[in-house]
């Protein structure tokens, strides 16, 4: 145990409070919604195929199954966001001096939350245009536009993850590439904990442990 760790604790302030518990509630929405989905899509298919071998197939199923597809693919362009697992120059910011990697971070993240936030607003109009022309899915005969409602919502998301980014690297001593994530290899450095909705002020410096840098115990 490190018996060091205490004196470097320090008082939250109300914004980094805010920020956390709006990633608590975050993150309990995105993996709800996450776990139901693929759980539902994989007992869906499975038992459409067994219908279609021995009886018919579920008419339902390809609506349902387009609808669950499209829901888990846009919540987890703001879980991605969240866990750092979107593309990025990840060489290019470890050969930075934290202060400008943290500067570079900042800047990546102000643009894609610009980015997103254009796409919140298009796809939101995307969603009133097809909810004005009314028309109807074939099986379900259920809106069209329901299956939509999850575009705006997901890019709204992520729009708020980048923002929480951003504000995780103007709180914190040390650069951020996401608001739960210090180093997209923070998974391997600390094992089988997860370590979403938890500070992790105690982690040193992420350039002092990348992978095959020794992880400690």
């Amino acid at each position: 145990m490190d018996h060091g760790r205490n004196p470097r604790k320090k008082q939250r302030s109300p914004i980094q409070k805010f920020n956390r518990s709006l990633g608590l509630i975050v993150n309990a929405v995105e993996v709800s919604v996450l776990v139901f989905c693929v759980a539902a899509l994989a007992l869906l298919l499975m038992a459409n195929v067994f219908a279609r071998t021995f009886f018919q197939s579920i008419y339902f199923a390809e609506e349902v199954s387009v609808f669950l597809v499209m829901l888990t693919t846009f919540t987890g362009v703001s879980y991605g966001v969240r866990k750092a697992r979107h593309i990025r120059m990840g060489a290019f910011l470890d050969a930075m001096p934290p202060k400008m990697e943290k500067g570079f971070i900042i800047f990546i993240c102000a643009v894609s939350a610009f980015v997103m936030g254009v796409m919140t607003w298009f796809s939101y109009l995307y969603l009133m245009n097809a909810m004005n022309m009314g028309h109807m899915t074939p099986a379900l005969r259920m809106p069209r536009w329901t299956f939509y409602v999850i575009v705006p919502i997901g890019f709204g998301l992520a729009c708020i993850q980048y923002i929480r980014t951003i504000i995780k690297n103007l709180t914190e001593k040390d650069p951020w590439q996401s608001p739960d994530q210090q180093s997209e290899y923070e998974d391997e450095i600390i094992g089988t904990s997860q370590v979403s909705g938890r500070e992790n002020t105690d982690i040193p410096n992420n350039k002092d442990k990348r992978i095959g840098g020794g992880a400690s115990t």
